[in-house]
Formats: structure tokens, C-alpha cells, sequence
């Protein structure tokens, strides 16, 4: 059964869950509306081994239902124009994943606000706390955790770390800490990559992100 909080995060973020059927074009508002950087993505998507739910503005669902029965990769290409946007905006997919038990190891890091001077420019879209692992012995940034507040059901983890912390386990232990912070606070982590960034797959098995075969899509 699909954990209760992931379920209302997939119904709040995207208008409908599950699809009930291969693909379901949803008109949902929260495509008109900001999301958790104030920017506003007119189609978001996720799909399960059951079935896709592609989110778009409510004005523009009809013209994408129109290519629904089309093979996936030509609809991606269609999207934008579906929705009025200029050429240079293209539809992607990646890999989508959740955690509800992350891996329990060591923490890396300490818990700031966004603004503290010792945050990189990269962690400050986020807002709120973000989380920060500092060099022991300079204080200097090493890697850092932001999370994209999407609904009060579910949060994004994104991760990253300077170069020369790389190899450490940095972000591995980054991402359980946060991910341990999410489901305190009530709500899922998600950790969505590219099909093709075999680091950040790494990273997110390591802290107890598996691959169930769940693809996530947006412009």
C-alpha cells in the first residue's frame, strides 16, 4: 500500500493520484501557481509502473490530452508547443525516488539559516534551514543539503558537494540526515536525478533512496 504522506504529496503537487490508467493529463492550478522557489513549472509529471500522471495549467489540459495516445517520447517533444511555450523550453524525464527508512549512519552536517554567511550562493533559493557540512578544522563549506518545501506532504532533497570533498561520504550521510529531518517534520523526502548522473544514483541508494521504477517529468 502507498504510504499515506507520499500519496497526498502526488494528489497536492500534481492534482490526481494514482493515474488509473497507462497516462492521465490532469488540469491542475498549481501549475499557474509559485512553487517552493517562487517560479512557476507549467507541467509536472510522475509515473509508476501502474500508470503516469501528467500535471499541466487547467487552460492547456485539453490540447494535451490530444496527444496522450501518442508514443511518450513524441509527446515530450509535442509538450511545449501544447502549452504555449517558445521553442527553446523542452520536456525532460529522470528517475524518481522517496525514502521512508533512510540509512542510519553518522551525521555530517549542521542544521542553518539559508542567509548565514557560511551558505554558498547555490543554497539560498531554498529558504529556510538548510543543511551544511563544514571542514573541521577552516569552518569552510564542504557539501550541503537544500529542500524544496513542495506541499506538506512531501520535500525534494537536492545535494551538493565541492569538489575536493568528493569521495568522502559527504553527501550520502547529507541526504539520510536530511531525509531523517523530513519524516520528522511529518512529510516524505523525495530525490529525483537524471536517468544518466550515476553519482547522484549512488548517493541516493546509499542513504535508502531505491529506484521502484518511478520516472518524474517536467519543462
Amino acid at each position: 500500500m502507498l504510504d499515506k504522506r507520499l500519496y497526498h504529496h502526488l494528489v497536492t503537487w500534481l492534482g490526481q493520484w494514482p493515474a488509473g490508467q497507462p497516462l492521465a493529463v490532469v488540469g491542475s492550478e498549481r501549475r499557474t501557481q509559485p512553487a517552493w522557489d517562487g517560479r512557476i513549472y507549467p507541467m509536472a509529471g510522475v509515473g509508476a509502473p501502474n500508470g503516469t500522471v501528467i500535471s499541466v495549467p487547467p487552460p492547456r489540459a485539453a490540447a494535451v490530452r490530444v496527444l496522450a495516445d501518442q508514443p511518450l517520447d513524441d509527446l515530450l517533444a509535442k509538450l511545449p508547443a501544447a502549452l504555449g511555450l517558445d521553442a527553446g523550453h523542452r520536456a525532460y524525464r529522470g528517475v524518481f525516488r522517496y525514502s521512508l527508512q533512510p540509512v542510519r549512519m553518522p551525521d555530517a552536517g549542521e542544521w542553518m539559516p539559508h542567509d548565514d554567511p557560511v551558505v554558498p550562493e547555490w543554497l539560498w533559493p531554498f529558504g529556510g534551514d538548510v543543511l551544511v557540512a563544514r571542514d573541521p578544522d577552516t569552518g569552510a563549506y564542504l557539501a550541503g543539503v537544500g529542500i524544496k518545501r513542495h506541499d506538506a506532504y512531501g520535500n525534494e532533497l537536492s545535494v551538493g558537494t565541492e569538489e575536493a570533498a568528493r569521495g568522502r561520504g559527504l553527501a550520502r550521510r547529507l541526504v539520510a540526515q536530511a531525509a531523517r529531518r523530513v519524516l520528522d517534520e511529518g512529510a516524505v523526502p523525495t530525490y529525483l536525478h537524471a536517468f544518466d548522473n550515476t553519482a547522484s544514483a549512488k548517493v541516493a541508494e546509499a542513504a535508502g533512496f531505491p529506484d521502484r521504477g518511478w520516472t518524474v517529468y517536467g519543462i
